[in-house]
């Protein structure tokens, strides 16, 4: 009796499964072959394209099979060669062959069947994978090492996709040339010589889009240069794919200045002259711009430091001629519409005049911060909050439910990685223990939390700059803001709360101003 199997075909780009390709008919005519020489039938073909032998366990089509030859009527997997099944870049990879392992699943080669359960098979499963990864990154050296003999030629190894703007690469002559749209780009450089220097402005005048048309006018092609200043990052921690698994660009990284590559290529569109210059007015521009101009005179003190006390979102600055105000951000129309979306109610936190709210603040700011009445109730209040409680046993028991919860979760990846249970299933279960762990430590913290004696003198050091805060200009306000880096909540004009960040955690969450905050055009 023929003993059932699983076929296995797998292509690593998605050109390599193109019916004009042999790559697909080549495998499964080995398999027949295969399958023939032991006796074994092929109930059903597993097919895996647009997928690197390094991330095969990402794909649902893997995670499909795993879960097939879990089935006790299911032998074994027959593919053309090993690194059909696996060409491993981490060691996390060989999960899969554990798989294979703990199911009784026997890899049927053309060279002979591998049955991972046993001590032979465990040895020669693992080195043939090793064996295979070893191929794939000498693959990839191999391909690379020409590519960049195709990059010193003058050549472009790559797709069409990579060529510059408005330029264009015959393969069979190996030349380049410019396209007509390259009059668009001619025009771009005439426009910054000329002392226009408004991406904005001059691609609405050229016809291309802002964002693309600064990087257009970086590039040295034009001025008939070739110029590889970047490559893709080789390193296996770089592998990128999508959450299925398929091929993912890695990021770039810069090369070593003698891995450099500049060669010409093309008849300059402008000279290498006007270039320069063009490069030079850019690195003004970027130099002087307002964000950076030291002269640049902010309206908005506390902008980025402010939550609506309300919904907790960011208030943003707003800008409406002649009168400047502060405004949530759940008030703009995108967000309106998402929370209208989400079903979550409007906030009714109005627009608050910029000057009022400031005026409100710098009180707070110079007097109560610096009065020794309130700054005594925040010393008792503190100390009150900070007062450990609960005992040693309750914190044994907390210790011990972490323990297990750790435990818990390196059992579940366990599962996972066994393909003892799917991803869905893998997140649910990670989830609950995420939640039951931050419940543990916050816990532990209230517990083991030393309690906080501060005096009054030691608030009044800490708050000491404040005695000049009114005599402070906004930059110098805005510098002591970000060195205390304060998360205030306004309601209506009220403060409802002030905290004072130190550790810095939501800096970045916080500091953020809108397009509004942006100076008035002149």
């Amino acid at each position: 009796m023929k003993k059932p199997v699983l076929q296995l075909l797998r292509t690593s780009t998605e050109s390599q499964a193109a019916p004009d390709r042999a790559g697909v008919p080549a495998q499964e005519a080995a398999n027949r072959r295969t399958a023939t020489q032991y006796d074994l039938q092929i109930v059903r073909t597993i097919t895996i394209t647009d997928v690197s032998g390094a991330a095969v366990l990402r794909s649902p089509e893997m995670q499909l099979l795993l879960k097939l030859i879990e089935s006790a009527d299911i032998d074994g997997v027959v593919a053309k060669e090993f690194s059909r099944l696996m060409r491993p870049e981490n060691f996390a990879d060989y999960a899969l062959l554990q798989a294979f392992a703990d199911t009784g699943t026997v890899l049927y080669l053309p060279e002979g069947p591998i049955d991972f359960s046993s001590k032979s098979g465990r040895l020669l499963g693992t080195i043939r994978a090793a064996m295979a990864g070893n191929e794939r990154t000498e693959l990839l050296e191999r391909i690379w090492g020409a590519k960049e003999e195709k990059r010193r030629a003058g050549e472009h190894p790559q797709g069409v996709i990579a060529l510059p703007f408005a330029v264009e690469y015959d393969r069979q002559t190996g030349r380049w040339s410019f396209k007509d749209e390259a009059e668009k780009v001619l025009e771009a450089f005439r426009y910054i010589l000329a002392g226009q220097t408004s991406y904005t402005e001059i691609g609405r005048a050229v016809g291309i889009e802002p964002f693309n048309l600064r990087n257009i006018l970086r590039n040295p092609i034009y001025s008939g240069w070739r110029v590889y200043t970047r490559r893709r990052d080789p390193s296996p921690k770089a592998l990128r794919t999508t959450h299925d698994g398929r091929q993912g660009d890695r990021p770039k990284i810069e090369r070593a200045p003698e891995d450099i590559i500049r060669v010409k290529v093309l008849e300059p569109l402008i000279s290498e002259e006007e270039f320069s210059q063009v490069q030079h007015i850019l690195d003004l521009k970027k130099k002087n711009h307002w964000r950076v101009r030291p002269d640049h005179r902010r309206r908005f003190t506390f902008s980025g430091f402010l939550r609506c006390a309300g919904c907790e979102n960011l208030i943003y600055s707003h800008s409406h001629h002649p009168r400047d105000w502060y405004v949530c951000k759940s008030r703009t129309w995108p967000e309106r519409k998402l929370r209208a979306a989400r079903g979550l109610p409007p906030c009714t936190n109005p627009y608050m005049r910029r000057e009022r709210v400031e005026a409100q603040l710098d009180v707070i700011f110079a007097q109560r911060l610096t009065d020794h009445k309130f700054l005594g109730r925040i010393a008792g209040e503190l100390s009150e909050r900070t007062n450990p409680k609960g005992t040693k046993s309750q914190a044994a028991r907390l210790q011990r439910m972490s323990d297990r919860l750790l435990d818990k979760r390196k059992r579940v990846l366990d599962a996972y990685f066994s393909a003892l249970i799917e991803q869905s299933e893998r997140d649910r279960r990670l989830k609950q223990i995420e939640v039951d762990q931050h419940f543990c430590e916050e816990q532990l913290l209230a517990l083991r939390t030393e309690k906080c004696k501060i005096s009054v003198e030691e608030l009044s050091h800490i708050f000491a700059p404040f005695h000049e805060w009114e005599y402070l200009s906004k930059i110098d306000k805005r510098r002591l803001l970000q060195a205390i880096i304060p998360e205030i909540h306004l309601q209506n004009y009220s403060v409802t709360k002030l905290a004072l960040l130190i550790d810095g955690e939501h800096r970045n969450e916080l500091n953020r101003t809108g397009r509004d905050s942006w100076p008035r055009p002149a």
